[in-house]
């Protein structure tokens, strides 16, 4: 009965991190992700999807790499702060090209290339939690 109670609580911690980090990250742009999700915008699916994947890999691998939730919970704020920050690093290399204001535009190639670095990036924080 103590692994099922273990397994439950895990799962809510998880699902309550992956929800964090989502509303978190919605209130990083300035347009309203759901919204413009509603209008079919492609690029911010694209964008917003890398976010969701980002943030379950980070997740996934804080979970299995740590017997403890409030570990697991420590290593997924870690790298979720390193997420967001190379959110903010890439707008500051790319200074001639606001990505809030061409996701919201539609700009596909824009959308797929924030839903790579999303994702590579995610890898690559997860590396360091191991």
């Amino acid at each position: 009965m103590t692994v099922f109670i273990n397994l439950v609580g895990s799962v809510v911690v998880i699902v309550a991190l992956q929800l964090a980090g989502m509303l978190i990250f919605s209130a990083m742009t300035p347009f309203n992700d759901l919204e413009e999700l509603k209008k079919g915008n492609t690029a911010v699916g694209l964008a917003f999807g890398g976010k969701f994947l980002s943030t379950a890999i980070i997740i996934g691998v804080s979970a299995y790499t740590n017997t403890s939730i409030w570990h697991m919970m420590l290593w997924f704020a870690v790298g979720y702060v390193i997420l967001i920050a190379t959110y903010w690093l890439f707008e500051l290399v790319t200074p001639g090209l606001k990505v809030s204001e061409h996701l919201q535009k539609g700009n596909v190639a824009i959308g797929t290339l924030l839903c790579c670095v999303f994702i590579g990036m995610s890898f690559a924080i997860s590396s360091l939690i191991i």
